[in-house]
This record gives C-alpha cells, structure tokens and sequence, in this order.
C-alpha cells in the first residue's frame, strides 16, 4: 500500500504526515474562497455578544433543561406504559422520541460544559459528574460510550468543523458512495441501512475508535516516542469511515468496544427491561421487546435526519487545512453550519435543539435556551458583515445533504491558498 505525503497535495496542517488513499483528497470541483470581510470587526461582534450572554446565564436556563428533560423522560414512561399492551407505533414512537432527546438535549449540552457556569447547577448537570463511571447507567446509556463520544464530537469534530481531521465530514465519508461508477439506486440502500442503525453502526464505532486513537498518541507522547506512523482521523485507512473495523470482532479493539459500547446497552435496552414486564406476560414481554426494537429505528432515523444535515450541502463550506485565528474560527463555523427554523420549546425539542447548530458552533459551552436567543442577533451580526446565515426546513437541508452522499453535487471546498489571515480585507490583501 502507497502513502503519499500530505504536502504533496497541499494539505499542509489539517493532515499531518504520510497519508493513504490519496485519492479520497482529490478536489472534484473548482475551489471557493471564503467570504473578504473584516475578521477583526467580526470576531468583536460575536465575542460581544457571547459575553452578553454568559452574563444572562442563570436560573432560567436549568429550569429549562429540566423542563426539557421532563419532556423526554416522560416520553419514555408514557412509550413503556403502552409498549407492553401490544406491539403499536404510539409506543416506539415515544421511546425513540426519548432516547433522541436524552441524547441531544441533555447529555449534548451537559457533556458541553453548557450548564457547568449555571449558579446552584446539581452535579448530576455537570460536566465532570454526568455519566461518569456508574452514572453512565442514570444519566446516559446508548451505544457511544460516553468518553468516546465527548472526545470525538467535543474534540475532534468541533475543533476541526468542515476539515479533513473533522470525523463527521460527510462529503469525505461518503467517498465511495460519491463515485460515479456506482448507480444511483445502488447507492440509496446502504445510506438507508445506514440511516437505521446510524447510532450502533456508526457512531459508536466512529467514537470508540477516536478515543483508542487519543489513548494510544498521549501514551507514546508521555514515553517520548515517535506518533508519525498512528493513524489519525485524516490518514487512516477506511472503507467509510475511520471507526468501520470496530464493528468487526477481530481485534482487542474490537472487543473491547463490544465489551464497554454494545453489550451494556443492548443487555439493558432489550433485556432486562422487557423482562421486566414478563410478570404481566410473555406476550406482554415480546411486545416491549418488539417495540423497543422499533423505537431504535424511529430513534436512528430521526437523529439522522436531523443531525446529519447540519453541516453538508453544496451552499455549505469545508477546508483543506486548519483555522488561524478567532475571527476565522467564527466565520468556518457559521458557513460550515446550517439552522433550521424554530422558535418555540416544541418546535426546538422536536428538532433536539439541533436547529441552533450555528450558534452552537460559536459557543459550544453555552446552555441551549441561549441558542435560541442568540439566534436573531447572530443572524444580524452576519448580515451586517457579508456572511451567509443559512436557515431552512429541515427536509430542505436533508435533500441537499442527500445530494452530497450520492455524489450528484459538491460541497464548497476552501484550499489552504484561499484561508484568510486576521484582519480587514485591506491588511490581508497588503
């Protein structure tokens, strides 16, 4: 097998070192430049308006993650009083609706840091607290172990939005999909598959992978040893994804994350809970089972389309090399990122609050209602300065990020020769 160093391809700093498959890099449509505007000007506004924000912090903002919280637990209770009566769609619903919010309304902003600043926050609501060791158990059991996910979604992905070390770049995963060879309706089952069983056969070992990768470059850093031939999120050699070889049993690694991701959940998840309801019945037990079976897909599903849109489409931007400065920061997220309209508790729950995914980017430290009042202003910030604030339905975006998977349409990629430096336009064409 060939490697090819990044430089040769002019990807100077989001790829370290020798890659493979060099032509999962190669550029299929003529490259874009990001917006000229003042980034100095820009990063004040925002940096402005995150300090009016944080200084709102408060009350209001854990009552409202419990409120949130209350509305998907109860979703989950009303789901399992109905799922053992008969195998119906009410119940896996509701549970699919209550394992999506306990994902992306609680455990995704506590896990943030979100609420870490909120006065008089239990420590159930903390960061350094929530699904720790046995907590994981109370506060958040899915397939994604809990550190795997926050160093891959924390880290990994936010860190480097729209990059090649990005994990979730959808465009650069959807590689072999994106060919033409392939026929259009042969590329739709297995994003469908996908779309199913997103959570256990790709997150989970997409997350799992990147923390074993974290692992083994601290401990070669801390013996002093040489890391250049680890294969990181860029360079690792993939099918799909960098975590795929997770899914196969035939590795340590492997094992361990069917061993600490996959059984704990699905034990739980499919059986000791519906064994719960044996007392009321065998055919109370299989119809709990077949619903919370269901409910996994209602729940894949709908994560899916509401989280993979959020950063992929051909009005979306992506970057062959890494940010330089705040400003640039600021303008990557917001033009990397995509919103969807809401406005009110139901609407944003639906959506898992996900629809902020702009301003979420900017500050990802912050409680979600923030999101939602810091949403007009961003907008504004960005009209004032040239910058595209994208907006749509959700089932817009999910058609222009379909487009992307498929390979009938290309995201805007930004070379590392058109990044801009910090400063007016002026200074930087100087």
């Amino acid at each position: 097998m060939t490697s090819e160093p990044a430089a040769n391809l002019g990807l100077d700093r989001s790829v370290d070192g020798p890659i493979t498959q060099p032509w999962r890099f190669a550029a299929r449509s003529a490259p874009s430049a990001l917006p000229t505007i003042n980034l100095d000007a820009f990063a004040d506004e925002l940096n402005a308006l995150q300090g009016r924000l944080r200084a709102h912090i408060g009350l209001a903002d854990l009552q409202h993650l419990r409120k949130m919280e209350l509305w998907g637990r109860g979703c989950t209770l009303l789901g399992y009083a109905l799922a053992w009566i008969a195998i119906n769609p009410f119940a896996a619903l509701l549970l699919g609706v209550g394992n999506m919010a306990r994902w992306t309304m609680v455990t995704h902003h506590v896990m943030h840091r979100g609420y870490d600043r909120v006065p008089g926050v239990p420590p159930r609501f903390q960061s350094k607290h929530y699904a720790r060791g046995w907590r994981r158990y109370l506060d958040w059991l899915d397939w994604m172990h809990p550190l795997a996910w926050a160093h891959e979604h924390n880290h990994l992905h936010h860190l480097h939005t729209g990059e090649y070390a990005d994990p979730d770049l959808v465009e650069h995963n959807s590689w072999i999909l994106r060919s033409e060879w392939i026929p259009r309706g042969l590329k739709w089952l297995p994003i469908l598959v996908l779309m199913c069983t997103w959570k256990f056969s790709y997150y989970a070992p997409n997350t799992w992978w990147a923390l074993t990768r974290q692992r083994a470059i601290r401990e070669r850093q801390m013996a002093g040893a040489d890391t250049s031939d680890l294969p990181t999120t860029a360079r690792v050699w993939r099918l799909l994804f960098p975590g795929e070889r997770a899914l196969m049993p035939f590795s340590a690694t492997a094992l361990r994350f069917y061993l600490h991701c996959v059984l704990p959940y699905a034990l739980i998840r499919f059986g000791v809970i519906p064994a719960l309801f044996l007392p009321l019945g065998a055919a109370a037990w299989l119809a709990v089972l077949i619903n919370s079976l269901i409910a996994e897909l209602v729940a894949n599903v709908h994560a899916f389309v509401v989280i993979v849109p959020n950063h992929a489409g051909d009005d979306v931007y992506r970057f062959d090399d890494e940010v330089t400065s705040k400003g640039e920061f600021y303008l990557r997220q917001i033009v990397g990122s995509v919103n969807y309209p809401g406005g009110s508790d139901a609407a944003d729950f639906c959506m898992g609050y996900l629809n902020y995914q702009i301003e979420h980017h900017l500050w990802p430290d912050m409680p979600m209602l923030k999101y939602r009042q810091a949403a007009p202003e961003v907008r504004a910030i960005c009209a004032r300065h040239g910058v595209p604030y994208i907006c749509e339905p959700v089932h817009t975006r999910f058609a222009r990020m379909w487009a992307i998977m498929i390979g009938t349409r290309d995201m805007l990629r930004v070379p590392a020769a058109l990044a801009p430096t910090t400063g007016s336009p002026e200074k930087r064409a100087a």
